[in-house]
């Protein structure tokens, strides 16, 4: 039986988040996800996708005039086949992105792919999911991302950056702030937080961290799918 994942669904657009903001990428979006964060803005991805085998995801990532791609969920961690696209991937040659949350093990990861891994606030929900052995296999190619929906989120999270000295460990610390998100049939909603707001508390605290715009919700409207 051939090798397959549940995917949601690949798309090629630019890229909103991370230190590769604004650069074309090809995004794989795998369905499934064990967590509901408040402020979720892929909610679609928990339960909708069809299984695809792995050569036909790969075809449809090269049909792109793009080598930089993102493995996103979802979780993508939930499905172990995803370890071989993404190997298969990296072995064509491609820079391979993987977006977790922070909740699954990322050490099974193949070293040739970028790990941007979220570390989930207080405000998020899910806070006490976080496998904190993740941070012991993170390396300086790897990137952190906080989600941030209040002043207690940016505190909370400025505690963790100094108690394992996140900004010395990984490429690059992302701090986001949080757009309005509606109640789901499935998450709680969210209040938006203003960049402004977020960018004086990292200016006022001299904090080396990148702040995250989200280019691609600035672009389209924020709740448009497969951008």
């Amino acid at each position: 039986m051939p090798n397959t994942l549940r995917i949601n669904e690949i798309f090629y657009s630019i890229q909103g988040e991370s230190t590769r903001v604004g650069e074309p990428c090809v995004f794989v979006r795998l369905a499934g996800c064990h967590l509901r964060c408040a402020y979720c803005d892929t909610e679609y991805a928990f339960r909708e996708g069809e299984t695809r085998e792995i050569d036909d995801i790969i075809r449809e990532v090269d049909s792109h005039p793009c080598k930089l791609v993102e493995i996103t969920g979802g979780e993508p961690l939930l499905q172990p086949r995803v370890h071989e696209l993404m190997t298969r991937l990296c072995d064509a040659g491609d820079t391979v992105l993987i977006e977790t949350s922070g909740a699954c093990d990322i050490s099974p990861c193949d070293p040739r792919v970028i790990r941007i891994m979220d570390i989930k606030a207080p405000a998020s929900g899910e806070s006490e999911r976080m496998d904190w052995n993740n941070i012991d296999h993170l390396t300086e190619r790897d990137e952190v991302k906080f989600v941030i929906s209040d002043r207690n989120d940016y505190d909370w999270a400025m505690d963790v950056i100094a108690k394992h000295d996140l900004i010395g460990h990984v490429r690059s610390v992302l701090m986001s702030p949080v757009f309005e998100q509606p109640k789901g049939l499935e998450i709680l909603g969210a209040q938006g937080l203003a960049m402004r707001e977020l960018a004086a508390w990292i200016l006022e605290d001299g904090l080396s961290v990148r702040l995250q715009p989200q280019l691609h919700k600035f672009i389209w409207d924020p709740q448009t799918r497969g951008v």
